[in-house]
């Protein structure tokens, strides 16, 4: 006789509930996610344009959209001095273009961030200015002037919309390991950083690693980036729902990644629907990327690590009292992301996050998952506590056995 817990009878009824969650979801967050994802983009266009038909000397310049080693070349042939003054000539473009060099993108979203200030500044006096409008313009004006502070390196910068970021800590030149931190919802220009619940902030959180890191390894050349550089859903609605905005998003992803200066090798940190980007990404990372870890994750896309296509090592965890462990894990019509990372049949490898609470709170200081993070972004895999006390996330690992 079939057990219920296997019947056809209860796995409709299953994916029937599944179903009613996501629908009651879309009913109370909406469709509205998708309009408030649009901005002017006139900014980037007018950009675009001014870059198009720009020239160095005679030289046109490169397409934006080209290979990061074909603008590296160029910025190679052209020299510094030449390299500055397009940066100064073009900072949006030149500030977000992978195989830019890391100086140039820096100086260059310095003066673009200099720009949007402006313009927010002298929104807020504008009398046709709603109190909310008021309001945001100013979050924005003090969002733009702490990301103008000294040291601060902003490796991308495009304020339209609810704008995208990326900053990098350390010396990505010179690292030997590169932490990439990848976010999930509600991931914009006004939440990259927070005062309160500082580490559940892109910002906050490759702080957090950073400073973890150099205690795992303080010899170590390590740099990590906080990537907010795609448009993450606006809450749990439609967006989060379906894999849209991920596929959009890994595309950029694995261009970052493929463009990173130097041998380094790279992590992955991939946080709620941050891991759904980085499981469409997967089969299309570089040789260099050596860990994709995700935390809190909805589903990859997949229904198991083997079907990720990447020779990367795939690690997962889950606190206990994270709510996303509640979420039904599907995929049917394009809606949901398949199979839990965090249940064994995956055949992710299953750390602990002993100390985190909830589901934002993987990289707060003290916890099991934020010293996983910091031994899988230095490689000290010897220093990693799995899941279980057999230790079976470490298995064929070399020179980890029996840790």
């Amino acid at each position: 006789m079939t057990s219920f817990d296997s019947s056809p009878a209860l796995s409709l009824w299953r994916l029937l509930l599944a179903l009613a969650v996501v629908f009651v979801l879309l009913a109370t967050t909406g469709w509205t996610t998708l309009r408030d994802q649009r901005g002017p983009a006139g900014m980037r266009e007018t950009a675009l344009a001014s870059w198009t038909h720009g020239r160095i000397g005679h030289r046109a310049l490169p397409d934006p959209a080209a290979p990061a080693r074909t603008i590296a070349a160029f910025f190679r042939s052209i020299g510094p001095a030449q390299g500055a003054r397009l940066a100064d000539a073009h900072p949006f473009v030149v500030g977000n273009l992978n195989g830019a060099p890391l100086t140039l993108r820096y100086r260059a979203n310095r003066l673009s961030l200099a720009r949007a200030l402006g313009a927010e500044r002298g929104r807020i006096d504008d009398p046709r200015l709603s109190a909310t409008g008021r309001h945001e313009a100013l979050r924005r004006v003090h969002r733009f002037t702490s990301l103008m502070r000294q040291g601060r390196q902003i490796l991308a910068f495009d304020p339209t919309g609810p704008g995208r970021t990326a900053e990098v800590l350390g010396d990505l030149e010179r690292a030997q390991r590169v932490s990439v931190i990848v976010p999930g919802v509600d991931t914009n220009l006004l939440t990259f950083q927070k005062t309160h619940r500082k580490y559940s902030a892109p910002a906050g959180m490759a702080q957090s690693l950073y400073a973890a890191e150099r205690r795992a390894a303080p010899r170590t050349r390590t740099a990590v980036i906080a990537w907010a550089d795609y448009t993450a859903p606006v809450g749990v609605g439609i967006d989060a729902a379906i894999g849209r905005l991920a596929a959009i998003g890994s595309l950029r992803l694995v261009d970052m990644v493929t463009a990173l200066p130097g041998g380094s090798r790279v992590s992955l940190f991939c946080h709620s629907y941050g891991s759904v980007l980085c499981g469409v990404a997967a089969p299309r990372l570089p040789a260099r990327v050596t860990d994709v870890a995700v935390a809190g994750s909805p589903g990859m896309r997949v229904e198991s690590a083997a079907e990720l296509a990447t020779r990367a090592r795939v690690w997962a965890m889950r606190d206990t009292d994270d709510w996303i462990g509640d979420v039904p894990n599907l995929h049917l019509g394009g809606v949901g992301h398949g199979a839990d990372p965090a249940e064994p049949e995956f055949g992710a490898r299953l750390l602990s996050a002993a100390g985190a609470t909830g589901h934002a709170g993987y990289f707060e200081p003290g916890t099991d998952s934020l010293d996983n993070f910091a031994a899988i972004g230095v490689g000290s895999y010897r220093g990693l506590t799995c899941a279980s006390a057999d230790g079976a996330c470490l298995s064929g690992i070399s020179g980890a056995e029996g840790v």
